[in-house]
């Protein structure tokens, strides 16, 4: 695949085999230095200054941190390490050495009353240890650098890795129904999208210079709305144009699905700021959903 960057020094992006820090070795090209464990990992100080001297970037993109929601309720330690501390001290290197940092966080840092998509100046309210970590590792980033570039984004997934859409197609293929909660909404985002949208950014920031008005927090989701439900529709009939059998899926409610964490119940965000300063929009999400599953099925749609 085509970099998407033209030559120049290397770019630190984090978050070892995660699905963005691979979309962005995909789609970065020979300037992205990925880094991970054992090598990079926030419960090691020390590694982070090691990663950075030895690599020496022009821009850091930390696609590292705590994902496992649940576990995060009774790991409290272990989510603020990564979530808070971790990009905290990334912040202060790229700090000292005058470069961005583009930090990705998250939607659930919102509680999801609103009823509306959410603006990067809405008050945040999150639920859980997850959310809170999170929200506490955007202002300590920011506070660290001045050239801090916050996108939260929300439902992500890929071809590879772990991810919702790849867990109902491989559930869709061995059960003849299925149940998935139909009143929470966001918006899916394809790793792919968001990697393509961080490339664009520093790219942007390459040919004209950093800006102040850059800094702060913005939104990137796919473009449109939908629920867990409708998600998993959508993919299990992409999966159908593949060959597979499709299930039915019956819509739930999130009381009959009870987690150790809450989950926002509306989490959508605006992404027009990010369009207005960057000129950056994301695919709708559906686009973006066929394009993955057709990868994911490793064949041509019938």
């Amino acid at each position: 695949m085509t970099a998407l960057l033209p030559d120049g020094g290397p770019i630190l992006v984090t978050g070892g085999g995660g699905q963005l820090a691979t979309s962005l070795v995909r789609l970065g090209g020979a300037r992205i230095r990925r880094v991970g464990r054992p090598e990079f990992d926030f419960d090691r100080p020390e590694t982070l200054a090691a990663s950075f001297s030895a690599t020496q970037p022009v821009a850091v993109v930390n696609a590292a941190a705590w994902t496992a929601v649940d576990a995060a309720e009774t790991q409290e330690a272990g989510a603020a390490r990564a979530n808070r501390d971790g990009p905290a001290m990334l912040a202060g290197l790229c700090a000292e050495a005058g470069i961005p940092l583009i930090h990705v966080s998250t939607d659930y840092v919102f509680d999801g009353d609103k009823g509306a998509p959410y603006l990067e100046t809405d008050p945040i309210s999150p639920t859980g240890v997850y959310g809170r970590t999170k929200a506490d590792g955007e202002r300590l980033a920011l506070a660290a650098n001045p050239r801090t570039i916050v996108l939260r984004t929300a439902w992500v997934y890929s071809a590879t890795g772990k991810n919702f859409v790849r867990t109902m197609i491989s559930a869709g293929a061995k059960n003849p129904t299925l149940k998935v909660v139909g009143d929470q909404f966001g918006s899916p985002t394809a790793s792919d999208d968001l990697a393509a949208a961080i490339l664009s950014i520093v790219a942007l920031i390459e040919r004209d210079g950093w800006k102040p008005d850059y800094a702060g927090l913005y939104h990137a989701t796919g473009d449109g709305e939908t629920s867990w439900h409708g998600l998993a529709v959508a993919a299990l009939e992409e999966a159908a144009r593949h060959g597979q059998a499709m299930p039915e899926v019956l819509s739930i409610r999130t009381a009959d699905w009870p987690t150790p964490a809450r989950r926002p119940a509306d989490s959508r965000l605006d992404c027009g700021k990010l369009e207005r300063v960057f000129g950056v929009r994301l695919p709708p999400w559906r686009e973006s959903l066929a394009r993955t599953v057709d990868e994911l099925m490793g064949r041509s749609p019938s």
